[in-house]
């Protein structure tokens, strides 16, 4: 009778111990070494989002113009839904966006017309491209032509999910996935409820980067297994010089664009009263509590908008003509 491997085990204060803080592959966006998904529904543009995030990390130029790639490194690519001369065209648009060359970008694509990794002859393909070209980042898009399995059984997704898993610790590259939403789950509250299958999509991600509409816009919704998710930001496909690629579009918050409302409000009230205005008659007239009102007066202090005197609050130019 063989005898049974024991399970390796060692004491917890033996195990090396992780870098300290957050260690990111795309600040903000995407861990070192991390595994995750893009999703979305059809038509949100979450392979160009792929893409975008391919090149940055060959590059090490910011993601969407906006977050930082610490180190560059290679990229491996696979994208079985597009030929490869609309991929190739899609990159040089990013590249030339940002004043690059693709060509002296190291990003290899998987030209291989079926990737079948629930299966173990492709499993090991694979595994042999990850150590040939060592890349820092491995994009695989979309989920749904990587197998033949049934996407909403847990024991064959978790399959294919483990194989990624065991790539991305035994090479030490991060692993993007881009994969579907249902259509039914566009407005679930949590992003990552409305992917499309097992649950187990979810629970495997570090990352999942999300792509949905608002109406008239683009949203991207953000979640990490390990730092707190930040505010969901608007993207737009911009297309300027037929240079296809996705933007931020900035925008003020509604709590941000209150406060900058109400700071007005206060300002226009001192200027119109023409004579000192003490915090309590600031806060009668625009109607807020006294701490709030004090907060902005202070605010609006350290602008150099208003002056207080021992009579009360001035606007600053009212004060220096009067001096």
């Amino acid at each position: 009778m063989k005898e049974r491997e024991p399970l390796p085990i060692v004491h917890a204060s033996a195990i090396e111990r992780a870098a300290a803080g957050q260690q990111w592959l795309i600040d903000g966006l995407w861990g070192a070494q991390a595994v995750g998904i893009v999703g979305g529904n059809p038509k949100s543009f979450k392979t160009w989002l792929a893409l975008d995030l391919a090149l940055s990390v060959a590059s090490g130029t910011p993601a969407l113009g906006t977050y930082a790639v610490p180190r560059a490194g290679p990229v491996l690519l696979f994208a079985a839904e597009d030929p490869p001369a609309t991929v190739r065209s899609r990159l040089e648009g990013v590249a030339a966006s940002r004043g690059l060359d693709l060509a002296a970008l190291p990003i290899h694509v998987v030209l291989a017309s079926s990737l079948r990794l629930d299966e173990a002859d492709d499993q090991a393909r694979l595994s042999d491209a990850v150590d040939l070209y060592r890349p820092l980042l491995l994009v695989l898009d979309p989920f749904v032509r990587l197998h033949r399995i049934d996407e909403n059984s847990a024991r064959e997704v978790s399959g294919v999910l483990a194989y990624l898993r065991d790539l991305q610790r035994s090479r030490g590259v991060a692993v993007l996935v881009v994969h579907h939403a249902r259509k039914a789950g566009a407005g679930a509250a949590q992003a990552g409820l409305s992917l499309r299958g097992s649950g187990d999509f979810y629970a495997w991600g570090d990352e999942l980067l999300h792509m949905r509409r608002r109406r008239t816009t683009l949203e991207l919704v953000v979640e990490h297994r390990s730092a707190p998710a930040p505010e969901p930001v608007q993207l737009e496909l911009c297309a300027d010089d037929e240079r296809p690629h996705l933007v931020v579009v900035p925008t003020t918050s509604p709590a941000a664009s209150e406060a900058a409302s109400l700071r007005e409000q206060v300002h226009a009230a001192i200027v119109a009263a023409g004579a000192p205005l003490t915090t309590e008659a600031v806060r009668e007239t625009v109607r807020v509590r006294w701490q709030r009102a004090s907060e902005v007066l202070r605010e609006l202090e350290r602008e150099g908008r208003i002056d207080q005197t021992p009579s009360g609050w001035v606007a600053s130019a009212t004060r220096r003509s009067s001096a």
